[in-house]
This record gives C-alpha cells, sequence and structure tokens, in this order.
C-alpha cells in the first residue's frame, strides 16, 4: 500500500525559518532508517506559500493567485511517499518520527488510490 505522509506547515516554516541542527539531524537520522527499511520511494520539502501559486478552477475559467496562503494549519510544509504493509505500519512510523516542527506539529497520512481501487469504482454495478 502506498501512502503520502503529509507535514503541515506551522506559522514557523511559513516564514521559512530553518530548522535547528540538532533537528536536523534527528530527522536525518530517521530518514535513514525509512530508507534501511525500504519504505521511502520518495521525500520532500515545500518552500514557503509566499512562493507559490495556486489555480482556482470554474468551468472553463482560471484564476491564478500568488501566495501566502492563509490557513497555515491547511498548508503542506513537507511530505513522504512510503510503500507499507497496510495503514497500521504507516501509524507506527509516524509516531517514530521526530517531531518535524519546533512547536506543535500535526502530519496527516493519506493512502493512495491503487489500480484495484479505480478499477472497482469505474466497473458497473
Amino acid at each position: 500500500m502506498r501512502v503520502m505522509v503529509i507535514v503541515k506547515a506551522t506559522p514557523e516554516s511559513e516564514a521559512g525559518a530553518p530548522p535547528k541542527p540538532e533537528a536536523w539531524a534527528a530527522m536525518e537520522a530517521f530518514n535513514a532508517e525509512l530508507d534501511a527499511a525500504g519504505i521511502t520511494r520518495s521525500m520532500g520539502g515545500l518552500k514557503p506559500s509566499r512562493q507559490g501559486k495556486r489555480v482556482r478552477f470554474d468551468g472553463t475559467g482560471r484564476l491564478i493567485s500568488d501566495g501566502p496562503f492563509a490557513a497555515t494549519n491547511e498548508l503542506i510544509a513537507g511530505f513522504w511517499i512510503w510503500e507499507v504493509r497496510d495503514m497500521a505500519e504507516a501509524v507506527d512510523w509516524v509516531t517514530r518520527c521526530p517531531n518535524p516542527m519546533p512547536g506543535p506539529s500535526e502530519i496527516e497520512i493519506r493512502p493512495f488510490y491503487e489500480e484495484a481501487d479505480l478499477l472497482e469504482m469505474l466497473s458497473p454495478a
């Protein structure tokens, strides 16, 4: 099962504050564990939303907005894509993760649709 593990943004990450050296080292060690377990497919950190754009769709219309975007807790600061046995394994790994932010933070785990899911959704009942 593939999951996206989403690190939610905080006011600190939106300010572009770099991590403290000890926090960086802890995350590097965690990422090394993920690599050793063979579950990491991709990972990355995102720049603050002030450097981003949003495109809103309404029929054929498009509205482009510049960042920064409000509601920091709804923004993404970083992610992993993992291949795990099941959601329980993903939760186990996330609970072992060092706090990705200097203060309170949140990580969301979302499964990807797999081909079998899509075929089931599209097959006539």
